[in-house]
């Protein structure tokens, strides 16, 4: 049983169709003039044009990487880059993904000017915090769209009004949001924003970077250079022969997405507020982490005191249920979380959470029988555990509810 989307999701039946389709018969390169190379062509640009759809976004706003950790660097990177001075200021947060909470140390070293702000107890931005940060030298604010370990959604619109107010760009990492909520790249004032087919249900090592091409800001070639340099791939952004089948099942998988979104939404909520409902009331010394109602519609992140959460994801392993402690990329990490001690936890609280993420093959029963298995799981561990002592957890099986002796 697979509960942990945030960290990779399956391919779709119909990604892996339209891709098998294009492994066969497209294998021509999208920069060549004869029709092998026109036919790659096309199909790049009309997967181009779905994915701007998606956004709300131009088709030649689009462009393709080949993750969400490339895109992320392309547009930190490209941007400060541009500027062809060091002293430069960026804005980001304490809870962002590793992309780009490492992306802008490597750019401290270098000579730029770093913020990272603080999050409340939920994680989400201070924006009067974020206005305060503001100096004459900031050229980029880069937040993320949801946080990847505790779901939390960031104030995204009133964060790019707050840029676009400073003619400051902004770029958001929104590789968890991304197929899930609603992205308005114009409405919410977006110059950029990095997305991943893998967390769509599509194939791995396919990304985007959008960028704005017209507006308040400059033409997209004037504020971003390039990072990889080569045959002038993606007009000139992205050198890289391009991923004809990666890309259109990137492409089936986003029209998936929007075909399907609200009604898995709806679905996946409904999961979500259900595990978190049980297990707090039926399990003592348990608390959700995140924000309560601002949160993605398919994580549960959930801090259980007095044992690890490694210890959880191995004892649920051995009962087919797979979950992980927080984000994928630092999972074998022995430090704390760097998200949860950015809300306040202690390093031994930041150690005993668990992350619980649903998506499109998630059943009722997945859920019931995770619901079944863990608190078992809980007794056996706790009893074991040497962080408590004098006191043996156990439940009852009728209503799941702790009994102590």
């Amino acid at each position: 049983m697979y509960l942990d989307y945030a960290a990779s999701t399956p391919m779709d039946p119909e990604v892996v169709n339209e891709m098998m389709f294009h492994l066969k018969g497209t294998f021509g390169n999208a920069s060549s003039l004869h029709s092998y190379g026109q036919t790659a062509h096309q199909i790049l640009e009309q997967s181009r044009e779905n994915v701007a759809l998606f956004l709300n976004a131009k088709p030649n706003e689009i462009y393709f990487t080949s993750s969400g950790t490339e895109s992320d660097n392309l547009a930190i990177k490209g941007v400060v880059f541009k500027q062809k001075r060091t002293g430069g200021h960026i804005i980001t947060s304490k809870i962002e993904h590793h992309a780009v909470f490492h992306t802008c140390q490597y750019l401290e070293k270098l000579g730029f000017d770093v913020t990272y702000l603080d999050v409340d107890k939920y994680g989400v931005v201070d924006l009067n915090e974020l206005e305060d940060a503001i100096t004459d030298e900031t050229m980029l604010i880069s937040i993320m769209f949801a946080n990847n370990e505790i779901g939390t959604i960031e104030p995204i619109k009133e964060i790019g009004k707050i840029a676009k107010n400073h003619d400051i760009i902004f770029h958001t990492d929104a590789v968890q949001a991304f197929g899930k909520l609603p992205i308005f790249v114009g409405e919410m004032n977006i110059d950029l924003l990095s997305a991943s087919a893998h967390k769509v249900y599509g194939p791995k090592g396919v990304g985007l970077l959008y960028i704005r091409e017209k507006g308040e800001k400059l033409g997209s070639k004037k504020y971003v250079e390039p990072i990889l340099h080569g045959g002038g791939h993606e007009r000139g952004l992205r050198s890289s022969t391009e991923n004809i089948p990666g890309i259109a099942g990137f492409s089936k998988a986003v029209e998936l997405c929007r075909q399907n979104m609200s009604k898995e939404a709806k679905k996946l909520t409904g999961f979500r507020d259900h595990i978190i409902k049980e297990i707090t009331e039926n399990i003592e010394d348990v608390y959700l982490n995140g924000h309560p109602t601002q949160r993605l519609p398919n994580n549960v992140n959930l801090g259980f005191r007095y044992i690890e959460g490694e210890s959880i994801v191995l004892s649920l392993n051995e009962e087919g249920i797979a979950v992980s402690t927080g984000s994928a990329c630092s999972s074998k990490s022995l430090q704390p979380s760097h998200v949860l001690l950015s809300i306040g936890q202690k390093p031994e609280e930041a150690h005993g959470s668990l992350r619980i993420t649903t998506g499109r093959f998630t059943t009722e029963d997945d859920i019931e029988y995770f619901l079944e298995k863990i608190p078992p799981v809980i007794t056996r561990l706790r009893e074991m555990s040497p962080l408590k002592k004098g006191r043996n957890y156990m439940f009852n099986k009728k209503n799941l509810k702790p009994q102590f002796h």
